[in-house]
């Protein structure tokens, strides 16, 4: 069997490579080398610009950061909370110093009249006992007589009941008439009426002898007002010595609280709760205390560092230790207030500021 011939192959023509092509790839390799050098110059210096900015705020002893402080923040709060609990607390130790100060010369008028009084109830205690001493021994020699006098009297009253006896008999007589008899009767009574006021006067008169002669109930009485008059003025100076001692004591705690209101009227919080005008502070680390000083410039700076211009200048120093974020490395820092007067409020904003100098020199 005879093999047949494999068929011709038609030859193709070979075409020519294009140009176009490999301009195109040439051109995207050198955009991207050129956009490759371009990001890695950025990244450069972005880290070098971080870098410096870093090491510039590590170095910089001159800036400090703006506060704004509002009346309904929490420090603010309760500040205004102790001040006003201080101030009310000020106006009652007040009030109660003047009630206390009242009371003292009100009970000071009260034990004068009455050390006046006690002199004079003394000078009359004595009075009367000399006055006893000297008309007990009288009264009772009056009362001997007395007594005498009624013994007297005792025999006459027994001739009047004879008399009395007689009348009747010369009555029944008729020896006298009815009004003869009545009259002698009443003389008769007469008589005897003044034998029982004798005895009654005897007896009035013991009476005032043992007044007289011995501390009786009046007299002890006296005695014991004289004892209360006494212990009243010991009472009033006890009493007086206590309110003095209150107010003393009083009288310190209202000026610890006026030194505590002073101080407190020194801080930053006062300033922003007092109300007014708008207060701008900022925080002053320790390490830049050097620079913050009354008068000194303050800077604000573009991108926080350059193109600088002064907008104010330092008002008031606070002594209060404050703490705060360090506004590029976030790390808690230790330092103080300032009061700052500034031309352009909008600075108060601003991430930092500068004192006494500008930070690059322009």
């Amino acid at each position: 069997m005879a093999t047949q011939a494999p068929p011709a192959v038609k030859k193709v023509p070979e075409e020519k490579p294009s140009v176009i092509q490999p301009m195109i790839y040439k051109s995207v390799v050198t955009v991207y080398r050129i956009f490759a050098i371009f990001t890695l110059y950025l990244v450069l210096i972005g880290v070098l610009a971080y870098g410096f900015v870093m090491g510039f705020y590590a170095l910089s002893t001159s800036w400090a950061a703006p506060v704004i402080l509002s009346p309904a923040d929490d420090k603010s709060l309760d500040f205004t909370e102790k001040l006003v609990t201080s101030r009310q607390t000020l106006e009652d130790l007040n009030v109660d110093k003047k009630k206390l100060e009242d009371g003292i010369g009100e009970m000071n008028k009260h034990r004068a009249a009455l050390e006046a009084l006690e002199p004079e109830l003394r000078r009359a205690i004595t009075r009367e006992e000399q006055h006893n001493q000297a008309t007990g021994p009288q009264l009772l020699n009056l009362d001997k007589q007395k007594q005498a006098d009624i013994l007297k009297t005792q025999a006459v009253m027994a001739q009047v009941k004879e008399v009395e006896a007689a009348i009747d008999k010369d009555l029944a007589a008729g020896l006298i008439t009815k009004g003869d008899a009545a009259t002698q009767r009443a003389a008769l009574n007469q008589v005897q009426s003044a034998y029982t006021d004798s005895k009654i006067g005897e007896i009035l008169l013991t009476d005032n002898i043992l007044e007289k002669t011995t501390v009786d109930t009046k007299s002890l009485d006296v005695l014991d007002k004289q004892a209360e008059l006494i212990s009243e003025i010991a009472q009033l100076d006890i009493a007086i010595s206590v309110a003095q001692k209150q107010i003393y004591e009083e009288t310190k705690q209202i000026d610890r609280l006026k030194a505590a209101l002073n101080t407190a009227k020194q801080t930053p919080y006062y300033l922003s709760v007092s109300g007014g005008s708008a207060v701008n502070f900022a925080f002053v680390p320790y390490d830049n205390q050097t620079s913050a000083s009354i008068g000194a410039a303050v800077y604000d700076c573009y991108l926080n560092m350059v193109l600088c211009r002064k907008v104010g200048t330092v008002k008031q120093i606070f002594a209060g230790e404050e703490h705060a974020i360090h506004p590029i490395f976030r790390t808690d820092i230790r330092g103080f207030l300032i009061q700052m007067q500034l031309d352009h409020a909008e600075s108060a904003k601003s991430k930092t500021v500068f004192l006494n100098r500008k930070p690059l020199f322009f």
